[in-house]
């Protein structure tokens, strides 16, 4: 793998990023929205609720590491389709450039977003409702990286997908995050399911890194099954995932969808 032509891919991507001020506002904005009303949601339901603090503030602490997920997930699939809507796919697959390569300066790109987002979100959440997200200690950077890991194989099925259905699964760049949502217990925890549901949101990382996110805020530790959980079944789901988008752009290149999209 060329790092310099990964270190070129990111400076293309933040080249956009920075000419573009609705991809800017989209960055910031949706993560904010999405503090102030869960984070005024949890300030209501401490005032009328007797419940114990660290039961109700989940809320925000699960509004900052969701926004982790959904923007690792977010920037590859929309940095892939930048080069779909511009047609310049063509371009970056018949240029010196490994697949690896493209993969790799999106995943980092997603890294970026990530820590931009938690930063910001975090100030605010300490400055706006007394709530320190660096409270949760190591056990933080545990499920940061285990959220990471879920939203890089999202963005790559996403692009896999777009790559084997065109135009009309670009939908799918914003919906999978949230097709997975009800399953991930964000908000709540995975025993308010449907008892035939559960078993199937034990097999989404996310679950389990939610709800080691609430026993850390409830207990002060994080069970390990949680994490080691978490992390087997990232690692099962990137190998998967992995296959598959080989196999879907095996098919585009034998199919000429590649010269297709750049028309």
């Amino acid at each position: 793998m060329n790092w310099r032509v990964v270190r070129a891919l990111i400076i293309k991507y933040a080249f956009i990023c920075s000419r573009n001020s609705f991809r800017a506002m989209d960055l910031c904005f949706w993560p904010v929205m999405d503090l102030l009303v869960w984070g005024f949601v949890t300030v209501y339901m401490l005032k009328v609720s007797h419940a114990v603090p660290a039961a109700i503030t989940f809320l925000i602490a699960a509004t900052i590491m969701w926004n982790v997920l959904y923007r690792a997930q977010q920037v590859i699939s929309v940095s892939f389709l930048d080069d779909v809507w511009s047609r310049n796919l063509l371009n970056i697959f018949v240029a010196p450039i490994k697949v690896s390569e493209y993969i790799a300066a999106a995943y980092l790109m997603g890294l970026v977003q990530a820590v931009i987002v938690v930063c910001l979100l975090g100030g605010l959440a300490c400055l706006i409702y007394s709530f320190n997200v660096l409270s949760l200690g190591v056990s933080f950077a545990l499920l940061f990286g285990n959220l990471l890991l879920m939203g890089w194989s999202m963005g790559l099925l996403t692009m896999g997908c777009i790559l084997r259905w065109g135009p009309p699964a670009e939908a799918l760049a914003w919906a999978i995050p949230f097709l997975v949502q009800p399953l991930s217990a964000v908000f709540y925890p995975v025993s308010i399911l449907p008892a035939w549901l559960q078993p199937v949101a034990w097999c989404v990382p996310a679950s389990h890194v939610f709800e080691g996110m609430r026993q850390v805020l409830e207990k002060g530790q994080l069970d390990a099954y949680h994490l080691w959980a978490a992390s087997l079944l990232n690692i099962l789901y990137m190998v998967v995932v992995a296959q598959v988008f080989q196999h879907f752009l095996a098919q585009a290149r034998k199919r000429g969808y590649l010269a297709k999209y750049a028309m």
